[in-house]
């Protein structure tokens, strides 16, 4: 049985240790932790801490959010709509898809709503900063979706001064369908850091919302396997566990989130409690583990994608991650 914790809605059963901290050989820091593994056939394969839990799957909803704007009538080429799906690096080829898809509808980046943000990408950010370059909603990670909105409320005829609002057209009609994916209704939504809706749900949701559209094959899952660079961006985990696993579908989001799924509806999804993105990368290769992925693929990009932790300007130990019940 599990206890409460004073002010807060979780308990001592929502998160379970999932990763650790080493350094110069002793156990320095611990992140807690909850997720699950599903089969193809929705059953849970493997779990740690609560996957009812009820968290934000913050950009984890991208791909979520694109499936439902290419049900509303959205038509884009891959790269473009992989595009829609980023937590783009902000590179050129990002912010490029992103004005050609407004240009497709006859609109600019003035008429984004998201978040002025220097780019996500370091190098990226580090060359704005170089150049001078002001913070824009251009470069902004979310544009690619925010651009997506803008082109799918001009399909249907909608509005775009308030595209962002909860109550607007186009933010029903994503909650809808994304509960239909989830297979459960939405009663919480916040509000995103680039301002777009937020819908909570749970983990094990989320794991059947990306199995949906794994095992669909439709556009989305297309676009995401076409262009795992415009998902993400150069050197970004994300992006590289998707070229190296065939079919793969993945998208991390922010405050330590990440879902996943294979054609064949295998899923994972997780959450860092306290919502760290390294703990969240440091845990990756535990879940395509336990997705079944090869371990010589799983040994090469643990190798590209590991989290060192630094010492006097050298590496002394790394962040790992620990088991997951019935999963070894």
């Amino acid at each position: 049985m599990t206890d409460p914790i004073d002010d807060t809605r979780f308990d001592t059963g929502s998160f379970a240790p999932i990763a650790v901290a080493t350094r110069s050989g002793l156990d320095e820091s611990l992140h807690f932790g909850a997720g699950l593994v599903r089969d193809g056939l929705g059953a849970v394969e493997a779990c740690i801490g609560d996957s009812a839990t009820i968290v934000y799957p913050r950009s984890s909803l991208k791909p979520l959010q694109a499936d439902a704007m290419v049900a509303a009538g959205l038509d884009l080429p891959a790269d473009l709509l992989a595009v829609a799906c980023a937590s783009h690096s902000g590179e050129a080829m990002h912010l490029d898809a992103a004005r050609r898809m407004l240009e497709m509808v006859g609109l600019t980046e003035s008429d984004l709503q998201n978040t002025p943000a220097r780019p996500h990408g370091a190098a990226a950010r580090d060359a704005a900063r170089r150049a001078g370059t002001d913070a824009s909603a251009l470069q902004q990670n979310c544009s690619g979706k925010h651009a997506a909105m803008l082109a799918t409320c001009k399909i249907n005829d909608w509005p775009i001064e308030h595209y962002l609002a909860v109550e607007h057209p186009l933010q029903q009609t994503i909650t809808a369908h994304m509960a239909q994916l989830v297979g459960a209704a939405i009663t919480e939504i916040g509000i995103d850091g680039c301002g777009a809706p937020a819908q909570a749900f749970s983990l094990s949701g989320l794991a059947d919302a990306f199995a949906a559209v794994a095992l669909a094959d439709g556009p989305v899952a297309r676009a995401m396997r076409a262009h795992p660079e415009l998902v993400g961006g150069t050197g970004r985990d994300v992006t590289l566990w998707m070229r190296a696993v065939p079919g793969l579908i993945a998208k991390e989001g922010a405050a330590g989130v990440l879902a996943a799924a294979l054609p064949d509806g295998r899923a994972v999804a997780y959450k860092i409690a306290d919502g760290s993105d390294a703990a969240r990368q440091a845990v990756m290769p535990k879940a395509m583990k336990l997705l079944g992925v090869d371990r010589d693929t799983i040994q090469r990009l643990v190798a590209e994608t590991r989290v060192p932790v630094m010492g006097h300007g050298r590496e002394v130990g790394q962040l790992r991650p620990l088991r997951w019940l019935a999963s070894d």
